[in-house]
């Protein structure tokens, strides 16, 4: 027999698996309550841009806190994040187009909602922006963050060329 239990851990490794390339390393977690809520401060590196690191900051809802409110499966969509330079700037191979490219993506409920980080180029400001904000399956989430990470002005080298 399978157990409810067993089904969510089963999910959970799943969805964790299944989650992007990127990992983040938890560098700071911020108590906000006294039942147990916290802010998670992570580290994500660029994988296609050597010197460039990002702080996402996300909520992590307690136990207690799911209980009291019922919503067991899912995290609130506030989140914020900051890019900064922190070694020498080496651009591989990114997508240059509007949309951009998912750099990072985390699970933030059971199946449905997740935090995706992703990076733009402004070619004529020569700068990358990095958009944090929440995907749902049923509706977008109006809640985002972004960071800008100047090149203008800075020895940056790119693999295939600067566009």
């Amino acid at each position: 027999m399978f157990k409810p239990r067993n089904l969510f851990f089963a999910a959970l490794s799943l969805f964790a698996l299944s989650a992007g390339a990127v990992s983040a390393e938890v560098v700071g977690k911020v108590g906000v309550d006294w039942i147990g809520n916290d802010i998670i401060v992570e580290a994500l590196s660029d994988p296609e841009v050597k010197g460039v690191t990002c702080h996402v900051t996300y909520f992590d809802r307690s136990l207690i806190d799911r209980f009291k409110n019922g919503n067991w499966f899912e995290d609130p969509s506030n989140n914020s994040i900051a890019c900064r330079q922190t070694g020498p700037i080496e651009v591989g191979n990114i997508d240059l187009s509007k949309d951009g490219s998912e750099v990072f993506r985390q699970g933030m409920s059971l199946i449905w909602k997740t935090l995706v980080v992703n990076r733009i180029y402004d070619k004529a400001n020569d700068t990358l922006i990095y958009l944090a904000h929440s995907r749902e399956l049923t509706d977008g989430s109006a809640k985002m963050s972004i960071s800008t990470v100047p090149l203008y002005g800075q020895n940056v080298t790119w693999k295939n060329g600067k566009p």
